[in-house]
């Protein structure tokens, strides 16, 4: 299935920045992880309820670059002047994925008061030893398919299959312009904030938190932690899933949209 999006964008702070946008009704702000490679289209199985926006980042995605960003705060004004520049009709739910989630826990404690729900889908940050995520570095190129879905026939389609040069060229360069941007944004404290459970007590919206329970690049283990720090949250667990839920298991996107629209 084809997935068609609007294009918006906008120069914020010098920055070129491009939303896809799809869907019709309340508006859903998502915050992709630190790879655009699995695209936007699951977002389509939202977009029968909500207004979905899926900007990418700064020096990310289809945006230009960010050569200032220097770490999270940068991000976090960058993502309130979008706000501002969105002038959205509503107030909007805040749904972030992976090093999107942590981006989304870091927005929603400064600005609650501008976000109605919230969602974190296997979100970084919290760095806790007990429950260490699996280092990039770590895993061989071939083996990152099998690292981001449990079954590997999910996540395959996204990489280069060795048919198509000109797709692995441009998947290669995507992925160090990518690499680079988020190199900077971990430059201060790596792929979190150490007081971001201190972050969390500030963060009253209704939240749900959502992993899949084979996740083998942040372990499902941290979800008990995450529902802990957060003062108004549930978890929706999702079995056999891992790290790309909502690409692996898109019955859980209908479940997402019945908690935002409680």
């Amino acid at each position: 299935m084809t997935v068609t999006f609007e294009t918006l964008e906008f120069e914020i702070g010098g920055v070129k920045t491009v939303v896809k946008a799809i869907g019709q009704g309340k508006p859903l702000l998502f915050l992709h992880g630190a790879a655009t490679l699995e695209g936007f289209d699951f977002a389509a199985g939202l977009a029968d309820r909500f207004r979905v926006l899926l900007p990418s980042h700064p020096g990310m995605g289809f945006s230009g670059p960010a050569p200032h960003v220097s770490g999270m705060a940068d991000l976090i004004v960058h993502y309130l002047n979008l706000l501002d520049a969105l002038a959205l009709p509503s107030k909007p739910h805040l749904m972030g994925f992976s090093m999107g989630g942590w981006m989304a826990t870091e927005l929603a404690a400064v600005a609650r008061e501008k976000f109605d729900r919230v969602v974190l889908v296997a979100p970084a940050g919290l760095n806790d030893p007990g429950h260490p995520a699996t280092p990039l570095g770590d895993i061989a190129p071939q083996d990152f398919p099998a690292y981001l879905a449990h079954d590997p026939a999910v996540a395959l389609p996204y990489f280069p299959d060795g048919s198509d040069a000109d797709f692995a060229a441009a998947f290669g360069a995507d992925r160090a312009r990518e690499g680079e941007a988020v190199g900077r944004l971990c430059a201060p404290f790596g792929m979190g904030h150490p007081n971001l459970r201190r972050m969390m007590a500030r963060i009253t919206n209704p939240t749900l938190v959502v992993w899949g329970d084979k996740d083998r690049l942040l372990p499902a283990s941290q979800a008990p932690l995450w529902c802990d720090a957060l003062p108004a949250a549930s978890l929706l667990a999702v079995p056999d899933a891992g790290h790309l839920v909502l690409q692996e298991k898109p019955e859980t996107l209908s479940k997402i949209g019945d908690f935002l629209a409680a």
